[in-house]
This record gives structure tokens, C-alpha cells and sequence, in this order.
């Protein structure tokens, strides 16, 4: 006797492949005990990252994220002015309850795999648009100009 009857998978996963990737990166880099703590860090920072960039440089980011982390990022709308890297951390600290120290972890963390999705080139783009202080966030150091 043949049934169609299928067994349901006994643990479905609630992410995509790409997204299970990018959780793993994070809670790596950041030492997190779980992925659910790296999603939670990914999708403060992210969301946060989304109220900060417009334009093009947000629509390609978007594009070369996994589709949950780029939802994360457009789901914000952009603030009408960008906060300074030290405005952003103590931004996500407040909104999340966490300490400064913990929340500039999580944000160095999410961004270390944001830029390995990234890529150069465009991390660079986006450090252009933002104001002074995210490039240490994105572990580069933070050049001025010459006078």
C-alpha cells in the first residue's frame, strides 16, 4: 500500500540557508552563545544601519544581504539626518536597554559580516555617505582628509 501522506519536517527551519550563514558569521565574531542571540544583534544593528543610509548605497547593501537581514534594513525609514557613529551606538543602546560597552560589541560584530557580504567597495560607498565614526565600527580605521 502507497501513501502520500508526508511526514513534516521535524525541525523546520525558520531562516534561509544565507541567513543561518550570516548568523553563524555573527555569532562567531561576536562570541554569542546562540544564533537567536546573533539574530537579535543583527537585527538591532541592522535596523538601526537602515534609519542611517538612503540612496543607492542602502538599495545595494539590501541587495547582497540575505533577504531576513536586508528586511531588517528597509523595513526603517531613513532619519532625515544621520547620526554620528558614537550617536548610533548610544542610539541602539537606548533602544535595546543593553550597555554602551555590550551594544558597541554587538554593533562591531553584524557589521564584520556585513562587510564580508559586501565587499569593499561598497562598505567604502557607505562610509562616505555616513557621518564621522562607523568606519571603526566596520573595523577600518577612520581617515580624514589632508588640510
Amino acid at each position: 500500500m502507497i501513501t502520500d501522506v508526508r511526514a513534516p519536517l521535524e525541525h523546520p527551519r525558520p531562516y534561509g540557508t544565507a541567513y543561518e550563514q550570516m548568523l553563524e558569521k555573527v555569532r562567531h565574531e561576536g562570541a554569542y552563545p546562540t544564533c537567536e542571540k546573533a539574530d537579535e544583534a543583527v537585527r538591532l544593528v541592522l535596523g538601526g544601519l537602515g534609519r542611517q543610509l538612503t540612496g543607492d548605497e542602502r538599495v545595494d547593501l539590501a541587495a547582497r544581504l540575505p533577504r531576513e537581514a536586508a528586511r531588517a534594513l528597509t523595513t526603517q525609514i531613513p532619519a532625515a539626518k544621520p547620526l554620528t557613529g558614537s550617536a548610533f551606538v548610544n542610539d541602539l543602546a537606548a533602544r535595546s536597554g543593553a550597555p554602551l560597552a555590550t551594544t558597541r560589541w554587538d554593533t562591531g560584530s553584524v557589521f564584520a559580516a556585513v562587510a564580508a557580504y559586501t565587499g569593499h567597495d561598497l562598505i567604502t560607498r557607505i562610509l562616505h555617505q555616513l557621518p564621522t565614526g562607523y568606519a571603526l565600527l566596520f573595523g577600518r580605521a577612520e581617515l580624514t582628509p589632508a588640510a
